[in-house]
């Protein structure tokens, strides 16, 4: 083996976002109990759970948003809190639920603020950012709205903006809220494909909260649970997906099988009774 090959595989291995034992809250509630999570190098991970259950709030440990009133966050084996703020941008990047609209600004001037935490008065390269920003638009399909105010764009609009903003950071770990949330079925599965492609052909570590199961189980090498502000499960999509699992945790009735062209677990939901033949009426045409 040689040494290049082995300090590959040692990166590979190595953790790059750590949660050890964290207990993270706002002021006096506690959300997140002793939980312990590792994310490696290259990993595209999904969070998933239902409401309340904490999975915002772990991504804003990760992220240094939260600090852990008990425990340790690392990133790269470094207390997050170690990191300057420039420092930590030009590693990290987070795509948020709610993303602050900059007034007045185009398109192209708010994903060009993601070039920021990389320029300074003695290492500019002007070039290379109109490179950057003008690839980041176009994987984003928002060429045509490149000029437009951002205030005049939709919900969705707005998050691929977000989204193409945090990718013009050029991150090496690229924390997702639930950022397909406002998008329509075609930009869902475009956002994540971009992500899936940077991860596979850059390395790219990728963390999502995640509410589509399906969309989780296609795209995520690994899943998270979180129930209670705990890590219920954590594994293969398809060691998570599971019946019992989902019914326990989620507190619904599901049946999980198998997607008919991946490789993958897919779950449906079912309706409870009194809803079926409620359908049933409306239909009927009596």
């Amino acid at each position: 083996m040689t040494d290049t090959t082995a300090r590959t595989k040692a990166e590979a291995a190595s953790p790059r976002l750590e949660l050890s034992n964290a207990h993270v809250g706002y002021d006096a509630v506690t959300v997140l109990r002793g939980i312990e999570v590792t994310v490696r190098h290259g990993e595209f991970v999904g969070v998933i759970g239902p409401n309340g259950c904490g999975k915002s709030t772990l991504l804003r440990a990760m992220s240094g948003v939260l600090r852990a009133s008990r425990g340790d966050a690392l990133v790269d084996g470094r207390d997050i809190a170690s990191y300057a703020p420039k420092e930590l941008a030009r590693k990290l990047a987070v795509v948020s639920q709610e993303t602050a609209t900059p007034f007045g600004f185009t398109v192209e001037e708010t994903v060009r603020m993601g070039r920021m935490p990389h320029e300074s008065r003695l290492t500019r390269s002007p070039h290379e950012a109109d490179e950057i920003v003008a690839r980041v638009i176009e994987e984003a399909d928002l060429t045509s709205l490149a000029r437009r105010p951002i205030t005049r764009l939709s919900g969705g609009e707005r998050q691929r903006v977000a989204v193409a903003r945090a990718l013009a950071q050029c991150p090496s770990i690229l924390l997702l809220d639930e950022a397909t949330a406002h998008l329509d079925l075609r930009y869902q599965t475009h956002l994540l494909g971009i992500v899936a492609r940077r991860n596979a052909e850059e390395g790219m570590t990728a963390v999502a909260v995640m509410h589509d199961l399906n969309l989780a189980a296609q795209y995520c090498h690994r899943l998270i649970l979180l129930h209670d502000g705990r890590v219920h499960a954590e594994g293969r999509p398809k060691d998570v997906l599971t019946d019992d699992t989902l019914r326990e945790v989620y507190g619904a009735s599901v049946m999980v099988t198998r997607h008919p062209l991946l490789d993958v677990p897919h779950v449906f939901v079912c309706a409870s009774p009194p809803d079926v033949d409620a359908r049933r009426a409306e239909r009927s045409p009596e």
